[in-house]
């Protein structure tokens, strides 16, 4: 239908309409190249005068053309570009539906092996409990029966003492009072295996960190679902396992892989990097060290220390290598308890696994402190220079240009040096520590000219298996200049102990100072300096350091913070 341009409005012809809407009835059969629109005869003088204008037939040459061509190009382009579409299309929506398919089952694979492991790492802890309960047991008994008795022989002694006095002569009431000066000896407490248990309420951003990596990308539900789920698992409150939380895991070896994807989103998106600033926050490490050490206790031993083994409540086993005596201290330097042995000590090391103290001496003798006594467990064919007691309750023996592993019943299980085919990896053994994170062994080496050696003390660290991990030989960055104090004398390693998260300390006694050291063997910073040659240093479960120096001096320090 036409409408009027006097009133504005553009008439408009609809799709085939043969008839002109400003001439009803009039055929269009004409083309007006200027208005690009079809014409009547009489549109010539009126509506498209002076227009130029052809002939419909003739500009319906150049549109069969270009259908023709429109045709062509959809044929053989367009439409097998859309066909291609719909098959890539197809097999994105099976691979779509494979993929997550397969991302639930390694989901799912990996939270059960993860609850596995968490239930193996239960059975462990309790086998343990129950193998400590029983220990303890069996300890508790026999010192009530040494009680037991020690009452019967008091009470029969007094017995003794009541019919001299009644009716005893002169020479029987002499030689009782002799015989109460040599009292029977109390028998010693025992020293009991503790356990401790502390229930990580942080456990969330571990469990995702357990659980694997997932990336993605994109800003649809799954998208908008996962930034949820962090909000919710980073909430305030939750931060890193407490050192004696990761101390309770490294001992006990539980470790939970993680399965990761291999593909990265093309282009981070800001959740995804908030994601990952909020993991960087969550497993930052807790151990950090003090700018300056802290002394806790110093006080003067009456004896001489060449040896220190922390244990709990705040006490320390202590020997001296001339000597045939054991003493324990307290936080003071107290003497809690001594037992005398029947030669002298070399060495000592506390079992990480039962808490007693071993014991090496002059004789090849190795012994177990057991309710106050020495106990012999096995002897050795050279004399013992070091002993260290392992995590999987192995002996470690230092002896001249060899350590050898034995289980605590005197089985060799592995050594160092085989039939002198190679080069001994120690030479004149002093000390040695064993790891509780990576379970490595650390030997302080005199290196002796007299044994073979070249004279050029040092520390050997060596994986389980006794292969040479690395050497250091005290050097020390150019940036640590020598101090009036310490510095400038040649590398003298006297002790050597881990930390709980893998660190050695190393006491360098020429230079009157203690090191810290990474476990790649870094050096990280001086934990102590001084006027006093440190002799022995000892590490206890809290990281609080035992240090004696100059073999009386004995002082209690902090070198680092959680």
């Amino acid at each position: 239908m036409a409408t009027s341009l006097y009133k504005g409005q553009i008439p408009s012809r609809t799709k085939g309409q043969t008839t002109c809407f400003h001439h009803k009835g009039r055929q269009l059969d004409i083309y007006c190249e200027e208005c690009q629109e079809l014409a009547c005869t009489k549109c010539l003088s009126t509506v498209h005068k002076k227009h130029p204008l052809c002939d419909l037939s003739e500009i319906n040459l150049q549109k069969k053309q270009d259908i023709q061509t429109f045709i062509n190009k959809t044929e053989k382009a367009d439409m097998v570009q859309i066909d291609k579409f719909i098959t890539a299309t197809d097999e994105h929506l099976k691979d779509n539906a494979s993929n997550f398919e397969k991302l639930s089952h390694q989901l799912k694979t990996q939270t059960n092996k993860l609850k596995h492991d968490l239930d193996l790492f239960t059975t462990q802890t309790l086998s343990l409990y129950q193998q400590m309960d029983e220990d303890n047991t069996k300890l508790l008994q026999t010192y009530k029966q040494d009680l037991e008795m020690y009452s019967t022989q008091l009470k029969q002694q007094v017995q003794e003492c009541k019919i001299a006095l009644q009716r005893g002569s002169d020479i029987q009431i002499y030689d009782t009072g002799c015989e109460v000066q040599f009292t029977v000896p109390l028998p010693v407490k025992p020293t009991l295996s503790t356990a401790s248990f502390i229930s990580n309420q942080n456990h969330q951003a571990y469990l995702e960190q357990a659980l694997g990596i997932l990336n993605i990308s994109g800003q649809g539900h799954g998208q908008a679902l996962l930034d949820h789920h962090f909000s919710v698992g980073s909430s305030a409150g939750q931060g890193p396992l407490s050192t004696q939380h990761q101390q309770h895991q490294s001992n006990l070896k539980v470790r939970a892989s993680s399965t990761q994807q291999k593909s990265e989103p093309k282009e981070k998106t800001p959740s995804t990097q908030q994601r990952s600033e909020r993991r960087k926050d969550v497993t930052s490490p807790v151990y950090t060290l003090l700018a300056q050490t802290k002394v806790l206790g110093e006080w003067e031993s009456p004896w001489h220390i060449t040896s220190v083994c922390p244990i709990t409540d705040g006490q320390v086993w202590t020997s001296y290598f001339c000597s045939n005596t054991l003493t324990l201290l307290d936080r003071k330097g107290k003497v809690i308890q001594e037992v005398t042995h029947n030669t002298r000590i070399i060495d000592i090391s506390l079992s990480p696994k039962t808490n007693t103290l071993w014991v090496c001496d002059k004789e090849n003798n190795i012994t177990e402190l057991v309710s106050g006594r020495l106990v012999h467990r096995f002897s050795t064919r050279q004399t013992p220079q070091c002993i260290c007691i392992t995590a999987s309750n192995h002996v470690l023996v230092g002896m001249v240009k060899y350590i050898s592993k034995f289980t605590t019943k005197g089985t060799l299980v592995h050594t160092t040096l085989s039939a002198g085919t190679r080069k001994a990896l120690v030479c004149r053994p002093y000390r040695i520590s064993e790891c509780p994170v990576t379970h490595n062994v650390a030997v302080t080496d005199k290196d002796s000219k007299d044994d073979g050696g070249e004279g050029k003390p040092h520390v050997v660290v060596m994986d389980t298996d006794f292969k040479e991990l690395f050497v250091y030989d005290g050097e020390v960055p150019h940036t640590y200049q020598p101090t009036s104090q310490s510095g400038g004398e040649p590398f003298s390693p006297r002790g050597v102990v881990y930390d709980s998260v893998g660190n050695l300390v190393i006491v360098d006694s020429n230079n009157n100072r203690i090191l810290l050291i990474s476990g790649r063997g870094e050096f990280l910073r001086f934990i102590q300096t001084g006027d006093n040659p440190p002799q022995a240093v000892g590490v206890d479960r809290e990281d609080v350091m035992w240090a004696a120096f100059g073999f009386n001096n004995v002082k209690i320090l902090q070198y680092s913070s959680v």
